[in-house]
């Protein structure tokens, strides 16, 4: 066998076996025999210094595989260690080979078993080389060591992880993959094992062993070189959800399958094994909670030049193939969900059915709804008749009837009785079965499911045309109303991936004519009145929560494929809020955007979609178009007022399209934000938008990365005469100290910004020439937020100075800086002076301690302007408290709100603060979350919250930190009073976007 990596990590594992002076005596032994044999010499030096791996690399490398290993194997027989030698013998002889040839028959077998796609007529079982290095990659140790991996597959239904496990374990069965890392694999299917009866892990290896007696204490002797692959995760009901307490070590003992499975998931049984588990995408969130993952992997299906053999195997008429190939290529939707074998060939199927029948492909392909009723209502037409028996109308409404009762019910696999309940009697299912749209599941004969979810969801679209939700016998089966508006929800359920396109897409004017050709009625009038109902109710309420996916509307309404009302429809839309990451997603935002003139708020992601162009790419021209449609709204709704680009790539030809709407007179922009956008061009013209956008009143930009010279060009712009920009923000754009001379610069000159936001730049040594320019008297600046700036305690000398003599500054934040007890110390003596103007001081995270709290609490007895304290994250402790309740109860105080998150508190220091509840006349917010306050510290603050005098609005304490008992109490509190709010999310309400 040839020399591999994988070879010199098998000799590992035997020499990390050996003590260190065994380890010793084996490089001894080797330096003795090397000579005796009279093979080439290592290099006494290296074989010294070397580690167990590095000694592994040495052997393969002078002596090559098979002689590195009788080398070694001689040495242990000297060694005597006896046992090394016979797990040498098993390895490369005994039981690993007997179970190779077993796994390589029984994966054979299964890879060409029959299937709907017959993918294996069409591609090799054997893994390409490509592959080979990925999934060897998947297992291979990131560090030195026998590290167990647990890596998760995860992808749609169809992907293709069943054939990527199947490819893998015959890949092992013959050497290709891990080799000298797992003795053994052992494949598990979910689907097959969830009905077992109690059973051990012993039995599970058996049931994959050759022969009855599987020598399962020899296998589980090095679990360290066991891989454990289990299919079809999501089939396990509960997943995780076992108790530790219910976990088990022992392979031998009978457990619940679920359970066995959780012991190996969660490392309580056999630990040093690796896992590779393949689940559906609304798994993953179960298993991260309890399952320490090395990686993720997503395969990727067909890609273009596997869609191309697919269809030219498929139709075997060139001809008819590379028609149906251009056609598909054309629209973004299609050609996607090719990638899916199992899609790939339901759209070949519904083609190459209509090409039998002489009908016009190019129909077929106008959407994806069109590919999937012709493959539903051909599969129910009977051979050569005209239309469907009043049989195959009846089955097909049944079917329809079922598949809308798993959608709301979450369920993918149906009893009998679920199909009697639905309308489906025993005489109907070979028919059904006959169709391929339904098939037998699993080991039980009486277990069903869709060919694919896509085929349920759109059986159960079909089901609203054909009757209403009354008529279904399972009361679960909500209104198109209801599924609309769940369809539309970002927290959607995640089995709905097409049914609302299905459902619009069945109001084409030419899937209309199927449903009346084949049922003879429709009720698509009656669904397409909900739909715009639907859409004018999320119009009407403007989603302030963000909760609407714009994009789930889009493709809903991009499927009708109707022009007149798509641009009826959006146009009841104030606010549009998508990511865009493919090519499809772009065409559908582009074709509803286009339509779009009442918008108010935009706001979007662009990625993998527009890369850097250079001489050799660039942008396809129908990209183009579709990025001029979406910048084009612009200038197109006259009520858009805010725009937000976020995480977003944007080649130079995008970024000048957008440019050039951006600057377009129609645009009346108040509010642009850039959040993580990377551009390529001149950055120049996006500052240009100043010059010609009076409006324009807030500009952000947030993890930008702006050059020298583009901090120039916009302070530049912004100091242009005729331009209104009043908030700006820079965060984290990679801004230096020499660019506070520009800055400065901008302050001083400007009088009309009134905001300004550095936070999450290293600005530090710049610092002085801001503070020198805000002493100008004539600066208007109201808002400074320098958090995160690397800002050090010398600094507050140059804001002290600032704030004496500045009268605009009422906000400051200088939160997670390492100000320190000194740095406030200088800070509070121009703090304390009265005629500082300060309203509102953020000091999160500064490194505060005791100390400085009695310099603040002079402050707030001083300063009768300072209404807002932050000093959250600071270790200031019971005694901190102390000392600034002491001031907060003095008459002088005029403070509104005070912020002691994460101020290591405990319930000690109830009683103070419980004197300033009432006694203040001004406090109305006070955050107490993230401490360590009980239940009797809660008696005595909410007896203070109950004395007539407390004017306290908003707690911020997170009731779910604290048990039942204080629980109630906190609620009871709240009811008692309907001024109060008690909450965990009580960040200031500053009056200002940051």
């Amino acid at each position: 066998m040839a020399a591999s990596f994988f070879s010199d990590f098998g000799l590992m594992w035997y020499l990390e076996e050996l003590k260190k002076e065994e380890f010793r005596k084996f490089k001894e032994h080797l330096k003795q025999m090397t000579l005796h044999l009279e093979l080439k010499q290592i290099p006494w030096t290296e074989v010294k210094k070397a580690s167990r791996e590095e000694l592994a690399n040495l052997l393969i490398k002078h002596y090559e595989e098979q002689q590195a290993w009788n080398i070694t194997l001689r040495i242990f027989q000297k060694m005597d260690r006896k046992d090394l030698c016979m797990k040498v013998m098993r390895e490369r002889t005994g039981y690993t080979q007997t179970y190779q040839a077993h796994a390589k028959r029984k994966f054979s077998r299964l890879w060409s078993s029959k299937s709907v796609t017959e993918i294996h007529l069409y591609f090799q079982e054997e893994v390409k080389q490509e592959e080979c290095e990925h999934l060897d990659h998947l297992f291979a140790p990131k560090e030195t060591g026998k590290q167990p991996r647990t890596v998760i597959i995860q992808g749609p239904q169809g992907i293709g992880k069943t054939t990527l496990l199947m490819k893998l374990l015959m890949a092992w069965s013959d050497n290709k993959i891990f080799r000298d890392r797992f003795l053994y694999t052992f494949y598990f299917c979910c689907r097959e094992l969830r009905e077992l009866p109690a059973t051990s892990l012993a039995d599970l290896i058996s049931r994959e062993w050759p022969d009855p007696a599987a020598p399962v204490t020899e296998i589980v002797s090095q679990p360290e070189r066991l891989l454990f692959v289990i299919d079809s995760f999501e089939e396990l009901k509960d997943g995780l959800n076992e108790p530790d307490s219910a976990l088990c070590d022992d392979v031998m003992e009978k457990r619940p399958v679920q359970v066995l499975l959780s012991s190996l998931l969660t490392k309580k049984m056999l630990p040093e094994a690796s896992l590779l588990v393949a689940v559906q995408p609304v798994c993953p969130k179960e298993l991260r909670d309890r399952v320490a993952i090395s990686e993720i992997y997503q395969p990727r299906g067909f890609n273009e030049s596997d869609r191309l053999v697919y269809f030219c195997c498929f139709f075997k008429d060139p001809k008819r193939a590379m028609e149906a190939f251009s056609l598909v290529r054309e629209s973004e939707q299609l050609f996607s969900i090719c990638q899916i074998p199992l899609l790939c060939w339901i759209l070949c199927t519904s083609l190459k059915q209509e090409m039998q029948k002489g009908k016009d492909v190019t129909l077929t392909c106008q959407s994806t709804t069109s590919v999937y009723s012709c493959f539903i209502f051909n599969l129910f037409t009977p051979e050569g008749a005209e239309g469907p028996t009043p049989q195959s109308q009846r089955q097909l409404k049944a079917l329809c009837s079922l598949a809308a009762e798993g959608m709301w019910t979450d369920t993918f696999e149906f009893r009998e009785d679920d199909l009697r309940r639905n309308g489906v009697v025993e005489a109907d299912i070979p028919a059904l079965l006959g169709t391929k749209v339904l098939l037998k599941y699993g080991e039980r004969e009486s277990s069903y499911v869709f060919l694919h979810a896509c085929i349920q969801e759109f059986c159960a679209a079909l089901f609203y045309l054909l009757k209403s939700h009354l008529d279904h016998p399972h009361p679960a089966v909500r209104s198109v109303q209801e599924l609309l508006v769940a369809n539309f929800e970002k927290t959607r359920r995640a089995h709905w991936i097409f049914l609302g396109c299905f459902l619009t897409g069945l109001l084409n004017k030419q899937e209309q004519q199927k449903l009346d050709a084949f049922f003879g009625f429709q009720l698509s009038q009656e669904i397409k009145q909900q739909l715009h109902q639907c859409l004018k109710s999320l119009g009407e309420h403007s989603d302030p929560l963000g909760q609407v996916d714009s994009l789930a509307i889009f493709y809903c309404l991009f499927e009708m494929q109707d022009p007149a009302f798509v641009k009826q429809a959006v146009n009841l839309l104030q606010k549009a809020d998508f990511h865009i990451i493919d090519n499809a997603d772009l065409v559908v935002s582009a074709y509803c955007l286009k339509y779009c003139s009442s918008l108010r708020k935009l706001s979007f992601s662009v990625q993998n979609v527009f890369k850097k162009e250079d001489e050799h790419s660039s942008t396809s021209d129908y990209s183009l178009v579709c990025w001029h449609h979406i910048c084009s709204v612009l200038t197109t709704s006259g009520h858009l007022t805010e725009l937000q680009v976020q995480d977003s790539t944007l080649s130079e030809s995008t970024f000048v399209t957008w440019c050039n709407q951006l600057r377009h007179p129609s645009c009346r922009l108040q509010r642009l934000g850039i959040n993580n956008v990377s551009f390529s061009g001149p950055s120049g013209q996006l500052f240009e938008v100043l010059f010609y956008q009076p409006d324009l009143k807030y500009l952000s930009f947030t993890l930008t990365k702006l050059s020298r010279d583009d901090v120039r060009s916009l302070c530049d712009a912004l100091n242009y005469p005729a331009g209104n920009v009043k908030e700006l923000a820079l965060v984290d754009c990679f801004l230096s100290p020499i660019d506070c001379e520009v800055l400065a610069c901008l302050l001083t000159n400007n009088k009309k910004l009134t905001y300004l936001n550095v936070s999450c730049n290293d600005l530090d040594a710049g610092l002085p020439l801001l503070c020198e320019a805000l002493c100008n008297p004539d600066t208007v600046l109201v808002y400074l937020m320098l958090a995160y700036c690397h800002l050090g305690e010398q600094c507050c000398e140059y804001i002290s100075e600032m704030l004496l003599h500045n009268k605009s500054v009422r906000y400051l934040d200088l939160g997670a800086n390492v100000l320190k007890d000194e740095g406030l110390k200088t800070l509070c003596e121009a703090l304390k002076r009265p005629d500082c103007r300060l309203d509102s001081l953020c000091l999160v995270k500064c490194f505060i301690t005791v100390a400085g709290c009695e310099d603040l609490a002079s402050v707030l007895i001083s300063n009768q302007n300072l209404k807002i304290l932050q000093i959250g994250c600071n270790e200031i402790g019971d005694v901190g408290v102390k000392l600034l309740c002491g001031a907060l109860t003095h008459p002088n105080c005029r403070l509104e709100v005070l912020g002691l998150e994460e101020c290591g508190l405990t319930s000690a220091c109830c009683k103070d603060l419980a004197s300033v509840l009432t006694s203040s006349k001004t406090l109305q917010q006070l955050n107490l979350t993230l401490n360590a306050l009980d239940y009797a510290g809660v008696v005595v603050l909410c007896e203070a919250l109950r004395h007539p005098e407390c004017a306290l609005q908003v707690l911020g304490l997170r009731k779910t930190d604290f048990d039942e008992e204080t629980q109630a109490l906190l609620m009871a509190e709240e009811e008692r009073n309907p001024n109060l709010t008690i909450t965990d999310d009580c960040d200031t309400v500053t009056g200002v976007e940051i």
